[in-house]
């Protein structure tokens, strides 16, 4: 960066409306960036703010531009066609969301672009969405609820959940939070990553090769995976089907790595307990959708992991400690891998 010269930062909300993010007017007001969280962000970093220069824009309005001369672009999505060309100057993308398949695959990207993404802002709304679902399954609570439309007063009763299988897809920063609230409880959990990494709250690792042979012993089966061509239909009806009837599936990820299709016909057929899903594609779901009708199964909104009122907060939190680092020419955290998708 060249000495009085400030960086210029665009910053791009999106207003809430269905098919895009955020999908309504109370996904606008929770994710919006304002000059006030901005200002806020930077107070205890009064020598950054002196050398930046925020640009607050909405949808495309201004983008193209904007951006022409901007170094930093902070924002969910973008149009990535052509972006090269339009922002010459663009070094660095900072992704609001954890998950990043809506920009990918990375042609587009120049090899010298850093893009990263919030990780690990979700983890303690995450956290504890995982133990709510997790204490739910294991309480019958999508079969009483199911029951309570039917007015069916049906004794359900159910044991702790100490010593039960929770086989954990997904053991970043999302799934390992919900391991940490879950395995104090005595729950044994077994984790699975691609290279084996111990993680915190995990009973056990094991690598994705070996899924097969954890699947028929599982009795929740949580997936916090996030969408790349290796996690496409990863659960798909032959896994499915190693699950015994008594298990229960969680789904904070994405949809593409769960069958819905295959999941609503052992639901119905009693081949699976109940599920929990958070993920669906496209948002909102469709009023035509068997998933509204399908019995032991409980929809969230996509809601299980951000933080109502702090989310923006805390993105900017993460997003100066990079302003600072990129200043100072340092190597930037949460970088994304282009070839992995995330």
């Amino acid at each position: 960066m060249i000495d009085n010269k400030k960086v210029k930062i665009h910053v791009k909300n999106n207003h809430g409306r269905p098919g895009t993010f955020p999908s309504d007017l109370e996904g606008e007001k929770n994710f919006t960036i304002t000059k006030e969280h901005i200002d806020k962000a930077l107070e205890k970093e009064p020598q950054i703010k002196k050398k930046v220069d925020f640009f607050i824009d909405w949808d495309e309005e201004n983008f193209s531009s904007s951006i022409s001369n901007s170094e930093i672009l902070l924002t969910y999505d973008f149009p990535t066609n052509n972006l090269e060309k339009i922002a010459p100057d663009l070094k660095w993308i900072h992704c609001t969301a954890a998950g990043v398949e809506h920009i990918s695959p990375f042609q587009w990207a120049p090899d010298k672009l850093i893009i990263t993404n919030s990780s690990g802002v979700h983890a303690k709304k995450a956290g504890e969405y995982g133990l709510m679902s997790v204490l739910m399954l294991q309480n019958h609570m999508p079969k009483i609820i199911t029951n309570q439309k039917k007015k069916n007063f049906v004794s359900l009763f159910s044991n702790p959940v100490a010593g039960k299988n929770i086989v954990l897809l997904g053991t970043g920063s999302l799934g390992s939070s919900m391991a940490k609230l879950v395995e104090p409880l005595g729950a044994n959990i077994i984790g699975v990553n691609k290279k084996g990494k111990p993680v915190d709250g995990c009973s056990k690792i094991i690598t994705i090769d070996k899924l097969d042979s954890v699947l028929p012993d599982a009795d929740i089966l949580y997936l916090a995976l996030p969408e790349t061509s290796e996690t496409i239909n990863l659960i798909d009806k032959k896994r499915l089907n190693l699950l015994k009837p008594s298990c229960g599936i969680v789904n904070i990820g994405r949809q593409s790595v769960l069958d819905y299709e295959v999941l609503c016909e052992k639901l119905n057929k009693k081949e699976i307990a109940g599920a929990i899903l958070d993920v669906f594609t496209p948002e909102p779901i469709e009023s035509s959708s068997k998933l509204w009708h399908t019995p032991n199964l409980i929809i969230t909104p996509h809601v299980s992991s951000d933080d109502n009122g702090n989310y923006v907060k805390m993105t900017l939190d993460l997003f100066v400690k990079n302003l600072k680092l990129f200043i100072e020419n340092k190597e930037l955290v949460n970088q994304i891998d282009k070839n992995l998708g995330y």
